[in-house]
């Protein structure tokens, strides 16, 4: 694992609520098997990694999804994904439609809440992502945000987590309302096809 992503996962599996953004990417919870291979294996050149690597990689991803579908208390997730990212091609077209319908499915959950972030918004939009992971009273949030140098930085700073705090809300404000979100995908499937 790349430094700092022990901690990050620790914290993770320890959240009753995650809050995600990323600019260029489904965030990782909310990804397909396929689509988690497509994007390792497309940094598998520049990061010199083993397919051994990447495989355990994805198996890992996936068994961090499986936090938003059990059937007792399930993590909470409120991610916002924006437009460029969901149609950044970085797979094949039944991947990316995969991707889409899995998205809508995660959607209908109770405890999954989606919005899209336009193309065509106006002021702030973050150029990294990030997850806020809060995890219950007492306990202090943490903030998660992936480097340069393919490491994990996580902090439970209070200054830090309320600047981004404000980040992901105002990435809220500029993005379409949830009911949307199943509608937005749908197209981006017909688009696709």
């Amino acid at each position: 694992m790349t430094s700092g992503m022990p901690r990050f996962l620790g914290i993770e599996s320890a959240a009753v609520e995650v809050r995600a953004f990323h600019p260029g990417l489904v965030p990782g919870l909310l990804q397909t098997r396929a689509y988690a291979e497509a994007v390792h294996e497309n940094h598998k050149l520049i990061d010199e990694t083993t397919t051994e690597f990447m495989q355990q990689n994805v198996e890992l991803r996936m068994q961090r999804k499986e936090a938003l579908t059990r059937t007792e208390d399930p993590t909470k997730l409120w991610a916002v994904l924006y437009e460029p990212a969901l149609r950044c091609a970085i797979a094949d077209r039944e991947v990316m439609c995969e991707q889409y319908e899995e998205l809508v499915k995660l959607a209908q959950r109770d405890n999954v809440t989606i919005q899209i972030l336009p193309a065509t918004v106006r002021g702030f939009v973050a150029t990294h992502d990030l997850s806020i992971m809060h995890l219950g009273p007492g306990l202090p949030t943490a903030v998660q945000v992936d480097t340069a140098w393919s490491t994990v930085a996580v902090s439970d700073k209070p200054r830090e987590v309320a600047r981004f705090g404000r980040m992901f809300d105002t990435l809220v404000a500029s993005a379409l309302p949830p009911r949307e979100t199943p509608e937005f995908l749908h197209r981006l499937t017909r688009e696709t096809e």
